[in-house]
């Protein structure tokens, strides 16, 4: 993939004006999709090693971590998200894979809420007798509940690509992740108002 994008891109800037306007526009499709591949192939192996890699459970600070990981996808984005994140309780979790699990579900939240304006996602938490529920809430594209079963389903999306981009792994990443620190994800939506995506950590016996 890295060779195909590499002489692709070698094509683009030094003979682009050799070639007519369709040879542009097909050496375009194949710049995207090689892209498309590699981030396909970059999530498959992310979800192979989600299910094996060695857990280092540690006492983690969920506010600061879920406002780090904020930080640095907003920062890709040229406009404003009313972003607003609870007083969360402490998770004992691996700190690699609950900031991958993070990352997943706030930039779906960013990805979705992109014709929202203003664009709202909220982080917060309940807590049940043995476990915390935490929450990424947003007020995006959102998606029909009679389809709620694909949600965490390896390669299916709720939305096409010309809507949206992505492999449709995420979520299936997600699951993978909070299932090997014994926990349970699901999701609620409305289409156009909205989705929540939930997740639950047992409660600090270790704490």
């Amino acid at each position: 993939m890295r060779a195909i994008d590499g002489f692709s891109r070698i094509l683009v800037e030094d003979y682009e004006d050799k070639l007519d306007e369709e040879g542009v526009r097909l050496l375009g499709i194949i710049r995207d999709n090689t892209k498309k591949m590699g981030q396909l192939i970059d999530d498959i192996l992310m979800l192979s090693r989600a299910g094996r890699q060695d857990m280092k459970l540690d006492r983690l600070d969920m506010k600061a971590l879920t406002e780090s990981v904020y930080r640095e996808l907003a920062d890709q984005e040229d406009r404003a998200i009313e972003f607003s994140v609870a007083d969360l309780p402490p998770a004992y979790a691996d700190r690699a894979l609950m900031t991958q699990v993070l990352s997943n579900l706030l930039s779906n939240a960013i990805k979705f809420t992109r014709e929202r304006n203003p664009a709202r996602i909220e982080v917060g938490f309940y807590e049940e007798d043995d476990e915390y529920v935490y929450y990424v809430r947003d007020n995006g594209a959102g998606f029909d509940m009679k389809y709620v079963n694909k949600l965490f389903g390896l390669f299916q999306r709720l939305h096409s690509s010309d809507e949206f981009e992505g492999t449709g792994v995420g979520l299936s990443i997600v699951q993978r992740i909070i299932r090997r620190h014994g926990g349970r994800v699901w999701g609620e939506g409305e289409v156009d108002r909205g989705a929540t995506i939930y997740f639950t950590l047992p409660k600090a016996v270790r704490e």
